[in-house]
């Protein structure tokens, strides 16, 4: 694993958390050539709330950090590894369509790996990225981007279960609550659903044990032994 990796904080978390990660991944590769995009959570959120300035935010400061390893490693091409919604966001920005009124130029990006991202939804902030990708992904993304999704299963929502499979059926069934016959009764990472995960075209990955979120005594995306196991991801053929 040599190519430069650019790290996309999943919705509401700020670059900070994500230094776990990147000091993980660099047990495999040179730190310096791992980037985390330098997010807030006011760009997820702004004042007002909006999903699609929201979006744009992102992508801008994705863009930005994307020049910036272009400065750096000219010759090389780039990974991005986007959690959450993140990682939804950096498939429209890789998407090369207009979002908004806004689109970004192709760039040397041949590797997508995204964890926990939500690529269908009917929650507000994730229906906006996930309609769009729905409308605008075509099979050739996947002949130029190896797109990998990687979902983690820690837990199943219940209702009349624990407070934290109360909560994980709360957060599945936001996402699937418009759709007819589904609700919060399935496995996921305790925020989102593994079938949300699923993206046809890409390489689907399930991870056993592998919570959304850090917590004390949790193994979430950035802890080691899940970096340890989705990594070997990032040297894998592109799509056929």
């Amino acid at each position: 694993m040599s190519n430069p990796i650019v790290i996309v904080p999943g919705s509401g978390l700020w670059g900070g958390i994500f230094e776990e990660m990147r000091w993980h991944l660099s047990a495999y590769m040179p730190r310096e050539k791992i980037f985390i995009v330098p997010l807030t959570v006011l760009d997820w959120i702004g004042v007002p709330p909006s999903p699609e300035r929201s979006t744009q935010r992102v992508m801008r400061a994705l863009h930005r950090t994307v020049e910036q390893v272009c400065r750096q490693y000219p010759d090389d091409a780039i990974t991005i590894v986007g959690h959450s919604g993140g990682g939804t966001a950096a498939m429209i920005y890789l998407l090369g369509q207009p979002f908004e009124g806004e689109c970004y130029p192709p760039v040397p990006v041949n590797r997508l790996l995204t964890l926990g991202s939500p690529f269908q939804s009917t929650e507000r902030y994730g229906k906006i990225k996930s309609d769009f990708i729905a409308a605008h992904l075509q099979p050739e993304f996947f002949t130029r981007v190896n797109t990998i999704s990687i979902a983690g299963k820690a837990r199943c929502g219940n209702t009349s279960g624990s407070l934290a499979e109360r909560s994980a059926f709360e957060f599945y069934n936001n996402t699937f609550r418009l759709e007819s016959g589904k609700n919060g009764s399935v496995w996921g990472d305790g925020v989102v659903p593994l079938e949300a995960c699923w993206l046809e075209g890409a390489l689907n990955v399930t991870l056993e044990g592998v919570e959304h979120l850090p917590t004390p005594f949790g193994i979430w995306y950035g802890s080691r032994a899940a970096v340890q196991a989705w990594q070997k991801f990032l040297d894998t053929d592109p799509n056929p």
